[in-house]
This record gives structure tokens, sequence and C-alpha cells, in this order.
């Protein structure tokens, strides 16, 4: 902000003065060296601060004349007398002239004329105001709408004082109703091994633990069936339990059983709805997004479809019961027999859990139900050659796999699409195909995305499920026991050890229930171990992206940036390695295919790398996850990856 000019000269003039006595002294002490030194000194002082005072005295008369060309005599004396506050801006941005109502409101007790306008319209610009209509500013405590014209030798600024009506607007905002419903995740788990006196308990303190949160933003809990929980608040203590991450959710891991054991619990919230109706709504769909990444964590659903997650770092709470796997299997049964044919599709650059899951259904269709059905996938961009050779060697004969091109063909009304192994249309082996299908089923175990199949027959997620073939294992029991050949089991067990790292991450008791029956179909973990050989290159490639990797803030972040055969698959295991590093908790690998860079993302569950990769647009799974970013070059992916990691991991318990 530049000074006044008339307060600044003054100083100036007495400054000169001064250095003109200086020089004076300095003659009389007989040192002409320093006399003329400073004689010259005091000389350029005083040119310097005429020429000042008369260039400002000539930018006055410039905008004294520009107000006489923008206003008439009757005009300025009705500017004089407007109650709405008004100023002329010269072209550099100054405040020229301003009428009363402007200099009470805005200036105050100090003469604004003379500053520039910048400084009561910050952080807008005049030339913003003038494009818009209305333009929202803030001086001291009080609320104007700014509005401006351009004029011929200058602007005019008009300013609405709406203190009043901002303020009620701002209490309404505030004051709006909003919806959650809180579900205890873990209660039938707990309770299975606890007495009734400790189950009666724990369940006492997680409602204790929700009825002080709620109480504490000014709202009310009440108990709903099924473990559910209604809470009412307003949208200031929502947004404030936003900025402290929903602290709730450590506050109900912290109440212990007897054994150690936590409790958790997940939040939907209906943010920004238009009444209690649509917000109680929003809730149970955020809610169904929160348990469908796995839980414990909060979901907060805004206008525009949008979301935003809280926690999430907890692994999936795993069901025993298999009363929902024997429902869906009957269900699926009866849509597959009422269907011409059956494809199944998993999704692009398809791993061995996608096809693994695949051949299990196709196997289960075409043996049990007797109704022809085919495996879609594109072979050369596939990361499952070794399986789709083996699984095609043990049918001769058969036509397992069709391309998308070829499964278009093959579609009638009344085909039957099931989508394997991801839920999110954007993933899919072939768009075309799901686009075309009428009736479609969804089996994944991938956390739950905003942006999914919505129009599913049948939606058969698990996110607790270390695999999708592991819940294809425990279908198949259900629609025909008998059904699978020694390779299709080696399929769908190559898919869980794919998922597990052989039974290392993300296991459960129902994964190796899976696992012992694919062994009594005849599985062969040897050849099962063979699907997963390295070439010798590979291998190579491999530990060269190891050997480059860099530790950033407990996560090992590498890279490489040329493509190469099998680079999908070499990362993919880079990323594996690179977990087992003392002190990595996450690991990352970037990588090139044509103009995408992609990014592999690995986990030990310290870290949710899932809500990492969703900042770049992609997704998967705690422990799993990638994303692939177009037109960027690998220092640009590596800059909004490590961007991504500083704003998503938070110390555990906390992450968003």
């Amino acid at each position: 902000m530049k000074k006044k000019i008339w307060v600044a000269s003054p100083v100036c003039l007495v400054v000169a003065a001064v250095m003109l006595a200086m020089a004076g002294v300095s003659w009389f002490t007989h040192n002409p060296a320093v006399f003329v030194t400073e004689i010259i000194l005091a000389i350029a002082a005083v040119i310097l601060v005429a020429i000042s005072i008369f260039r400002f005295q000539s930018h006055i008369l410039y905008s004294v004349r520009a107000v006489r060309r923008v206003l008439s005599g009757q005009e300025y004396q009705a500017l004089q007398r407007l109650t709405m506050p008004v100023a002329i801006i010269g072209e550099a941005g100054d405040i020229v002239w301003a009428n009363p109502a402007f200099l009470e409101s805005v200036g105050g007790t100090r003469d604004c004329r003379g500053e520039n306008i910048l400084r009561y319209l910050y952080p807008h610009t005049l030339e913003q105001v003038m494009q818009a209509k209305g333009t929202d500013v803030g001086v001291g405590n009080r609320r104007f709408t700014a509005y401006a014209s351009q004029t011929a030798g200058g602007s005019i600024l008009y300013l609405v004082d709406d203190t009043y009506y901002k303020a009620v607007n701002k209490e309404f905002a505030e004051k709006r109703p909003v919806v959650a419903i809180a579900h205890f995740d873990n209660r039938e788990e707990l309770a299975r091994d606890l007495n009734g006196g400790e189950d009666a308990r724990l369940a006492s303190d997680v409602e204790s633990t929700l009825a002080e949160w709620a109480q504490s933003m000014n709202g009310f809990l009440r108990r709903l069936s099924g473990g559910r929980f209604l809470i009412l608040t307003d949208e200031a203590h929502i947004r404030q339990a936003m900025e402290k991450r929903f602290e709730i959710l450590d506050k109900v891991r912290g109440i212990k059983t007897v054994e150690r054991r936590s409790p958790t619990v997940s939040i939907g919230v209906g943010r920004g709805a238009g009444n209690l109706q649509e917000s109680e709504l929003w809730a149970r769909k955020a809610l169904e997004m929160a348990l469908g990444r796995g839980g414990d964590q909060v979901a907060v659903k805004q206008k525009n479809d949008t979301y935003e997650f809280f926690g999430g770092l907890s692994k999936g709470v795993e069901k025993r019961d298999k009363v929902r796997t024997r429902v869906i299997a009957a269900t699926l049964s009866d849509h597959i027999k009422d269907s011409d044919n059956v494809m199944i599709m998993g999704h692009r650059f398809s791993d061995l859990d996608a096809v693994g899951s695949a051949v299990g259904i196709w196997s289960a269709v075409t043996k049990a139900l007797q109704k022809p059905a085919y495996v879609v996938t594109n072979r050369q961009q596939s990361l499952a050659g070794q399986l789709i050779t083996h699984v095609e060697a043990a049918a001769p004969g058969k036509t397992v796999f069709l391309a998308p091109a070829e499964a278009l063909e093959q579609m009638t009304p009344r085909t039957l699409l099931i989508v394997v192994d991801t839920h999110s249309p954007d993933f899919v082996e072939s768009k075309d195909l799901l686009n075309r299908a009428a009736r479609v089923v969804v089996i994944d175990h991938h956390r739950m995305m905003v942006k999914h199949i919505e129009n599913a027959i049948v939606f058969y997620h698990e996110p607790y499920a270390s695999s999708t073939s592991e819940m294809v294992a425990e279908l198949v029991q259900y629609v025909g026991d008998h059904t699978l050949t020694q390779a299709e089991a080696e399929a769908l067990l190559a898919g869980i050890m794919l998922d597990t790292k052989s039974f290392v991450l993300k296991t459960g008791v129902r994964t190796f229930e899976a696992a012992a029956y694919l062994r009594r179909r005849g599985a062969d973990t040897v050849e099962v171990k063979r699907m997963f050989a390295d070439t010798i290159d590979s291998y190579k490639a491999k530990y060269a992206i190891v050997s480059a990797a860099e530790i950033m803030e407990s996560c090992a972040i590498a890279h490489t940036d040329h493509e190469f055969p099998d680079i999908r698959v070499t990362s993919s295991q880079a990323a594996d390695e690179l977990l087992s590093i003392q002190g990595v908790k996450a690991s990352f690998v970037i990588f090139p295919t044509g103009n995408v860079m992609n990014i592999s993302a690995r986990s030990l569950g310290d870290i949710n790398v899932q809500i990492v990769m969703e900042e770049l647009g992609g997704g998967g799974h705690l422990n799993m996850a990638a994303a692939q970013i177009p037109d960027i070059t690998v220092e640009q992916a590596k800059t909004q990856l490590l961007a991504a990691i500083k704003k998503k991991v938070q110390p555990a318990g906390n992450q968003k």
C-alpha cells in the first residue's frame, strides 16, 4: 500500500534541510571533501522531493479533471448526499474521491482518499469486481457487496452495506440441521466372545460415548435397531468435527474389552441437504459407503453427490456367518437360469484374481447350471497370460475366453453380465459390454468407490474378503460343489495367493477355509507357484526399481522412466518387495505405459493406500491400490504423489 505523498513529502523536506545543515557544519570544521559529498547529496534530495511534489500535483490535477469529466455538478451533489458508499477510482487504483457515506463506513476515523482501493477489496481486484455481478467484501467487522463500472476517466465503485443480512444468512447456514447415522461395526463379532455382563457393558460404553459426542455438538442421539444410532446436530458442529477429523472414531476405539479388543463404529453424515428427509436419506447412503469401504470411518455425503471420508485405517471386520453367501448364490442361480447366456468380465489389465474368479464362475455356470458362458478378457493387456493358457490347456475343445468384440456379437437382450474384481464402470474390461447389458451382477471385494455400478440386480460386495476368488470359491460350493476341475481350482487359488501375498496380508478364517476347499478339489500349490514365476529380464528390472527407491515419511517411492515388457507385473512385484524394507509402511512405484503414468501402491495396513490413490483419481484396497494419470512426466507424477501422501497420510487412526 503506497503511503500518501502529502504526508511523506514534509518529512523528506525536513531530511533534506538536515542534510544541508550537516553540510554547513562540515564547511566550518574545514573538511572540504566531506562538505562536497554532503552538499551534493543534499541538493539531490531536494531535487527528488521537488520532482515528487510536482508529479503528485500533476496527478491530483488530472484526477480532479477526471472526476469533473465523470460527474456533472448535479451528479456530484447527488452522490454527495447519497447514503450508499460511493468512490471514484483513478487509473492507478487510487481513491480519488469518495462521498461522506464511503468515508464514514469504510474509512472510519481515517481519510482513505489517496489510498489504493485494493486495501478494501482484497483478495479481489477492481477488474474482478467489474466483471462480477456483486462481490462480497469485508472491511473491519462490516460486510459489503461491491459493484463497479468503468468510465472514461476512471472507475466508480458502489458498496451496499448488507452486514445484517449476511450475518443472518451465516447463522441460518450454521444452524441448518444435519442427520448422521452411526453403526456399531463389530457388535456381533465381539458379543460372540464375551459373556453377558461384559457384552452389556461394552454396548453401554459405546452408546454413552456416542451420546456424549452428540451432546457436545448441541445435538441428541437415539438408538435404532440393528446396532444403529440416529444423531441430529447442525452444520456448524459437523464442520468442527470434520476439522478435528472426527475424533469420535478414536474415542470409540479407546474402549477395550477384557481381551483388549476394540469396538469400531462407522458414521454416515448427510450434509447440505434441502430438508431433514433428504438429509436422512443422504446419511443412510453415506453409511452404506462407509461400511462398503471397510468400516471404522466417517463418510460425509454433500451436494452434487460428492463424499468426504475420514478414518478408514482399520482392516475390515471378517464376517463368519455365510448365510448371506448362500442367499446370494441362490439369487444368482435364479438369474443365470433365466438368461440366454452369461458373460463374465473383470477389470482392465486383468490379474490372477480377476481371471481366476471369472473362471470359477464360468465353471459353475456351464457345469452346474448348464448355461453357455464366456470369460471376456483382452489377452494382449492381461497380466494373467500364464493362467489363461493353463485353463485353456485343461479344457480342450471348449471356448472359455472371448475378446470384448467377440462378446458383443453374442450379446442378446437376455444376456447376464457378471462383473468380478471391480465395481467401477471406469475400470471394467469393456465399457461397451457394460452399457449393452440389460442385467448386471457385481462380485467384488475392493473397498467401495464413490463412482460404482449402480444398476446391478445383484451387488455382492464384501470388503473384508481377501480376494474375489475367495468369494467365488464360497459361492461355487452352494451352486455346484463338485464342478471345479483341478485347473479351475488352481485358478481360484492363484487369485487368493496374489491378493494375500501368499497368505500374508488380509487373511481370515474364511480365506483358509476357501483355500482348503480348493485343495480338496485338487489344486496343486506347485502349479500355482509357477504362475508367479519371473523371467530373468523382469527379475533384473524389478530389483533395479527396488534399488533406486527413496524413503520419505515411512513410504518407499521408486520409479522407472522407460517402458519395457511386463512392466505392470514387474512394478507391482517391486512395490511388494519394498514393503520388506525395515521402517517402510507403504510403497509406491511409478511407471509409464504409453502416455499414461501409472502408480502401483502397497501397504502393510498402517497406511491406507486406497485413499492416497483416490486423491490421484485411482482406487483399490487398504493394502493394495493403483492410479493412472495421463499426459504427465515421472517427476510430475512424483510431485503429485508426495502431495497426496502429505494430505492423506495421518497418524494411525486419523487418516482421511
